[in-house]
Order: C-alpha cells, then sequence, then structure tokens
C-alpha cells in the first residue's frame, strides 16, 4: 500500500559535512535541508528511493555507502544495524541514506535506480510497474524520490547557463506542487532528475500535494514536498507537513 511520496533533491552541496565551513553557504541551505528532512519524515518505516545513475540496478536495505568519492569519508547506510561491507553507492542511495539517518532512523530503505538516459515511455512505464508492487506489499511503504531540476539556470550554474530552462524549472516546479504526472511525463531532456520524475508521474496523480520548498541555489533547481494518494490517513497524533 502506497502511504506517502516524498521528494527531494540530490545535490552533495546540501550535505554540511561536504559544503565546507562557509557561513553563507550554511545559511543559504538550510531552508532546503530542513525541508527534505520534513519531507522524509512523512514516510512510513519502509522506504522505496527513485533516483537515476549510470545503470538500472536495485539496492538493497543492507547497503552501507560513503562520500568519500564527493570529499569527505562520511559513512551513510539504508538501515539501521546494516551488515553489509561498504560499497559505491550512487549519489541517490548516498543522499537517501544521509536523509534516512536524520529524518528517520528506523526506517529501512531500498533503491530503484534508473538509467539516467530511459525514455519518457519507459520511465513512466517502470513507475507504473512499481505503482504495482508497491499496491500489492502489505504493509504501507513510502517512496523517496531524489533527483534534481535543470542545473542550468544562471551563469555561475555548473551546466553553464542556458536562459530558456528557467522557464522549464518553473514548470518542473509547478507540476510537483500540483501533483501533475501529466506535465511531468512532457519534461524534456534539460532536467537532470528527468527519469526519476517521470517515474514519479507513473505512480499516479496524489489525492494532496504539499510544497516544502522550491528554488535554485547555485544554479540548480530544488524542490521538496509530499504526495498523498487518495484515502491516506495522518498517523494518529501526527499531521501532515
Amino acid at each position: 500500500m502506497l502511504a506517502a511520496i516524498a521528494v527531494i533533491p540530490s545535490a552533495p552541496v546540501l550535505v554540511p559535512e561536504l559544503a565546507g565551513t562557509a557561513a553563507d553557504v550554511a545559511a543559504e541551505l538550510a531552508p532546503v535541508r530542513t525541508a527534505m528532512l520534513t519531507a522524509a519524515a512523512a514516510l512510513p518505516s519502509r522506504w522505496i528511493v527513485v533516483g537515476t545513475g549510470p545503470d538500472t540496478v536495485r539496492i538493497g536495505p543492507d547497503a552501507v555507502g560513503t562520500f568519500a568519492g564527493y570529499g569527505v569519508d562520511l559513512r551513510v547506510q539504508l538501515a539501521p544495524g546494516a551488515t553489509d561491507a561498504l560499497v559505491e553507492l550512487p549519489l541517490c542511495a548516498l543522499i537517501a541514506g544521509w536523509v534516512r539517518g536524520l529524518a528517520a532512523p528506523g526506517a529501512r530503505a531500498e533503491v530503484r535506480v534508473y538509467r539516467h538516459d530511459l525514455d519518457t515511455d519507459a520511465a513512466v512505464a517502470a513507475g507504473t510497474a512499481l505503482r504495482a508492487e508497491i499496491d500489492a506489499a502489505p504493509d504501507a511503504v513510502g517512496v523517496l524520490v531524489v533527483a534534481d531540476g535543470a542545473a542550468t539556470l544562471t551563469p555561475s550554474a555548473p551546466g553553464g547557463h542556458d536562459p530558456d530552462s528557467v522557464a522549464v524549472q518553473s514548470a518542473l516546479d509547478v507540476a510537483l506542487a500540483a501533483g501533475d504526472t501529466a506535465a511531468l511525463a512532457r519534461l524534456g531532456t534539460g532536467v537532470v532528475g528527468r527519469v526519476a520524475y517521470q517515474v514519479l508521474a507513473g505512480l499516479g496523480a496524489p489525492a494532496e500535494a504539499t510544497e516544502l520548498y522550491r528554488g535554485a541555489p547555485y544554479g540548480v533547481g530544488y524542490f521538496a514536498g509530499v504526495w498523498r494518494p487518495a484515502g491516506w490517513v495522518p498517523a494518529a497524533g501526527g499531521s501532515a507537513p
């Protein structure tokens, strides 16, 4: 049963240990981090993480990885007491492990990495298949989508500057805020996390979508929010973000 979907960005700079000690960086990124943790905390204790990478792979919850490839040997795991030997994990899995450790230390996450060059039909079909798998599960399942938007929004952006990408990012933000799966399915190649967002589209339109953050620090589009399927009920004593 699908309980909730959390959408968060995937940039390494969002991890404080990787961002350096500059006070201005910490201040600018603090709202993004807060939104990421709030979104992830809305999920139940079983997570399926959706992200992109060079190959389509599944990563089990016992995986342990490190951000050493990004400059700091900060280790993360996908479940409490994970026992696997240290392995090289894609960025989406590392970010998921970092967020899990802060927002929901008791949660267990498995990761579905989809090739970053999947075409739209294949990505949406993958999301539809994943939704059928989740619906067949007897327990509550949360999906964590880890993806960035356009990386070309300002002259200092890591992908260079493409003025046309501003409109692309705006359309993406509006679609994520509204739960507009049709708009997500129309995304073009200018969106870094296109495939992950189109897998999200295949999961189906939500009954409710909540935006927690949108912005473009350093020229990269970040969005954080929560989608709720029809029939969701907040946990006793709790409330939706």
